[in-house]
């Protein structure tokens, strides 16, 4: 996999962060969110990262011409594999990218879209708390601490976060389907999209993705 190009879809809470950061370091592959993209640019000062910030700022989404121009600066320097993190985010950057692809005489191999179900993505993120004190992770379903609200690491009370409500993750859900249909329309149209049930356990999911982008290549 040293040279295999993928997208990771999915809603919030499907694990696709995880996955694609575990998976891009035990295979040597450049892991790419267009969050980090943005930061790194704006630490640095660069011209397009000034030119983010400004957007930033004011609270303003960063146009997709100025998020393709850094992503295009990254994948000249990684043109051997890569993996991206949420994006593209759209049906327009999905087309950005792969203009952006051709010019660089690269391909995506696929897109991999781990599919969860609403109610498991609730089960998930309702479940999820952090330390006070600390800030580590817990989840009442897949790691919970030793003693209720406490953390097993500092002992500080666990508390959840604000947009880990029901409400607002039904909304961003709810945003997702609207926003990113277009993108696994766009990608199911170039016989890109693999589907992955994201429902399984962790490492089955890993190996579902393993053994589907593998069999998709030969």
């Amino acid at each position: 996999m040293v040279n295999m190009r993928l997208a990771f879809l999915g809603p919030p809470g499907s694990g696709k962060g995880t996955q694609a950061r575990i998976l891009a370091e035990e295979k040597n592959l450049a892991h790419i969110s267009t969050g980090d993209v943005l930061r790194e640019a704006v630490k640095n000062v660069t011209e397009l990262g000034k030119k983010a910030k400004s957007y930033m700022d004011v609270g303003s989404l960063v146009p997709d011409d100025i998020i393709l121009g850094m992503i295009k600066e990254i994948l000249r320097k990684n043109k051997k594999g890569f993996i991206f993190d949420g994006f593209p985010r759209t049906a327009a950057q999905a087309k950005g990218l792969e203009n952006l692809l051709d010019d660089l005489g690269l391909k995506l191999d696929a897109a991999v879209n781990l599919v969860v179900s609403d109610d498991e993505v609730l089960r998930r993120l309702l479940g999820r708390f952090y330390c006070e004190k600390c800030g580590a992770d817990f989840n009442v379903n897949t790691s919970p601490p030793k003693v209720e609200g406490i953390c097993d690491r500092c002992g500080g009370k666990l508390l959840q976060r604000a947009d880990d409500r029901e409400e607002v993750i039904t909304n961003r859900l709810k945003v997702h389907r609207e926003k990113t249909k277009p993108v696994e329309d766009f990608y199911r149209s170039c016989n890109l999209l693999l589907d992955i049930d994201g429902a399984q356990d962790f490492a089955k999911v890993t190996a579902s993705i393993l053994e589907t982008v593998g069999r998709n290549r030969s």
